[in-house]
């Protein structure tokens, strides 16, 4: 039974859901409309929200950041010393069941620790099983890996538990939201959620794994690397580019960079794990990448041959960026798409239920404001006073806006990319075993939450 849900969702996805850019086209035409019916705006002044600098155009920075993620990670991941530890990692998998439960398992634990970090090698180790167990399901073992997602925001570099930690104000001069990470982070109701999901979903993803005559499989020689470029160093250019007296300046100049950047936040009394934001895993991955390549010129071609696999995040993330420019747009009188759903859920809560309820709207608003920082801002100046005013915790409310951005990140395209880029899949190629994977933590969530209210 479980097998004809799963490979019925497949079917389904495959046949309906179109490439991640048209998918996100359709997206921005459907929250048009729906803004204009919530809010009351015309088409003009829909349209100037979503094209201006804090529409289509306000995620520049970050869609930067993600396209070094897949260029940085890889680059790292084709040197020599990068491919053996994998391999061996891989090499612990003999058999589909192995192999789709390690990738979890691992996926999820990087993911936890930290986000950017955990979406690359999750997606790098895959390709690595596959070569090792040709007869595991491609599409499901990458989706597997990509799986691991679905908690990073309950983890060590989680936005919203982060911003709160130090108390957070939305607007100048405005209430102060606090609390500290013992509970949000590392409360025992987020870390039994956590180990649920750590614990059952690689044999979900198992039991998913399609029978022999439905199984895609890849061929493991596709997967293979070609084999290292030799240089010849003949002319001064040449000598320069492969010079190890640059190579070795240039290591030394990022490392002490990265080092003392550390030795700052462990002076301060800071978590090191907290301070694992998206700029210093870029970097990190930069001059690692650097160091593991051993050469200038190599580690040139590297970044060459990695940066094809950016071009869909160049090209969509615009696009989400204009979704979240309509659904935050608001009329004269405040209101906007995104308040008005998440001001419904409020309005059908108690203080057993608004958590929940208040995931659950954190899911549907994550569907178009695919950024945990998006998320916040739009969903905690309605979210934090309401569950203040009903008596719940602080921590318990922006956990639960955390639980609800990462959950729908399962069938939002928009967080794949870089996973996808990396194993040169399409998002209908894995969404439909994701969707399984949302049902299941959404259980997860939904009965963790109300266990928080009932047993907290």
């Amino acid at each position: 039974m479980f097998k004809k849900i799963t490979n019925g969702c497949v079917r389904v996805v495959n046949r309906w859901l179109p490439d991640a850019f048209l998918f996100a086209v359709i997206l921005t035409l459907i929250v048009f409309v729906a803004a204009m019916a919530a809010t009351g705006m015309g088409p003009l002044d829909v349209v100037n929200a979503w094209g201006s600098t804090s529409g289509f155009w306000s995620l520049l920075s970050f869609s930067m950041q993600m396209a070094l993620v897949v260029v940085f990670g890889s680059a790292c991941a084709s040197a020599r010393p990068v491919k053996k530890v994998l391999s061996s990692i891989a090499g612990a998998c003999h058999s589909n069941m192995q192999a789709i439960v390690i990738t979890t398992l691992v996926s999820t634990i990087c993911c936890w620790l930290n986000w950017g970090f955990g979406l690359i090698v999750g997606a790098l180790l895959a390709k690595e099983v596959a070569k090792r167990v040709p007869t595991v399901d491609y599409p499901l073992l990458i989706a597997s890996a990509y799986s691991g997602f679905v908690i990073w925001h309950a983890g060590l570099s989680g936005s919203i538990p982060l911003q709160v930690s130090t108390g957070y104000a939305f607007t100048e001069g405005g209430t102060v939201w606090q609390a500290d990470m013992t509970a949000t982070v590392f409360h025992p109701m987020n870390l039994i959620m956590v180990g649920v999901i750590l614990v059952f979903m690689p044999f979900v993803n198992y039991a998913m794994h399609p029978d022999k005559d439905h199984t895609i499989t890849v061929n493991p020689a596709l997967l293979v690397e070609e084999e290292e470029k030799t240089y010849e160093v003949k002319t001064p250019a040449d000598k320069l580019e492969h010079s190890k007296i640059l190579w070795v300046l240039t290591i030394v100049l990022g490392f002490a960079y990265i080092i003392n950047y550390f030795v700052g936040v462990v002076s301060r009394g800071e978590n090191v794990a907290n301070a694992l934001n998206l700029n210093i895993v870029n970097m990190i991955f930069l001059f690692l990448g650097l160091l593991l390549h051993g050469d200038l010129r190599r580690y040139v071609d590297a970044i060459g041959e990695a940066a094809s696999g950016a071009a869909g995040i160049l090209l969509q993330f615009p696009f989400y960026a204009g979704i979240m420019g309509i659904m935050t747009a608001s009329n004269e009188a405040g209101v906007s798409l995104a308040s008005v759903i998440s001001e419904f859920f409020v309005s059908i809560s108690d203080t057993v239920t608004f958590p929940m309820l208040s995931f659950l709207a954190a899911g549907i608003v994550n569907f178009f404001v695919p950024s945990g920082g998006g998320q916040w801002a739009v969903q905690g100046p309605i979210m934090m006073p309401a569950g203040a005013a009903m008596g719940i915790e602080n921590g318990r409310t922006a956990m639960a806006i955390a639980w609800g951005d990462q959950w729908t990140n399962m069938i939002q395209p928009f967080w794949a990319l870089p996973a996808l880029a990396v194993a040169k899949l399409s998002a209908r190629d894995i969404m439909g075993y994701l969707v399984i994977v949302l049902i299941f933590t959404g259980v997860v969530a939904c009965l963790g939450f109300l266990g928080w209210a009932i047993f907290f």
